[in-house]
């Protein structure tokens, strides 16, 4: 089993790309991810089986959802993007979020040219010459709740029934603002994809 805290160290070492999550105008929001071509180097030290798959959930919206399994324990997320690519990114971040990585999930506005894409250049800069500005993405997180990770399951398997009965367009609709935050939300967003499996 891989070291948490060198695991959470690890993708934080990785948070270096930046994915669109909306464009209006000449104005992108763009929220900070984890780098998938920069995780072998920093997670092949903390366990050497570790792994990374992806699913589309849906093209248009562009959704996807991201599983990385790190010393063996797998951890999935799901956000939809201004593109696809941008929605792999968001997803690996919120699967990095519940190794204790938090990301934050609001993002920053800046330029967007539809042929060169977001001008993230300043917040590049920033980071490089500020470390010390990221901190707050440096504080662990408490220990996750195992009722939440339950919680998350129980969303995940009745996500399966719902696409299986065609169904899934709507439930990823759902869940496109995350499973919850807590015991509660979680139990809100499970009742609102059960209303729809039997509507």
């Amino acid at each position: 089993m891989a070291d948490p805290d060198r695991t959470r160290e690890a993708l934080r070492a990785t948070l270096t790309a930046w994915a669109v999550a909306e464009v209006r105008g000449d104005q992108a929001r763009v929220t900070l991810a984890p780098d998938p071509d920069a995780l072998a180097a920093h997670l092949d030290p903390v366990d050497e089986g570790w792994s990374l798959g992806w699913a589309c959930e849906s093209v248009q919206p562009p959704v996807v959802r991201a599983r990385l399994t790190v010393g063996g324990a797998a951890r999935e997320g799901m956000s939809g993007g201004h593109t696809l690519q941008d929605a792999k990114l968001r997803a690996l971040a919120d699967a990095a979020r519940f190794f204790g990585v938090p990301t934050p999930a609001e993002g920053q506005w800046v330029e967007y040219d539809p042929e060169d894409g977001a001008n993230t250049s300043d917040l590049d800069a920033e980071m490089g010459e500020a470390p010390a500005q990221r901190a707050p993405a440096r504080v662990p997180e408490p220990p996750r709740d195992p009722q939440m990770d339950k919680a998350r399951r129980h969303i995940e398997e009745l996500l399966e029934q719902l696409k299986s009965a065609g169904k899934g367009g709507e439930a990823t609709r759902v869940l496109l603002r995350g499973y919850g935050e807590t015991v509660q939300e979680s139990r809100a967003i499970y009742k609102e994809l059960q209303a729809i499996l039997k509507g």
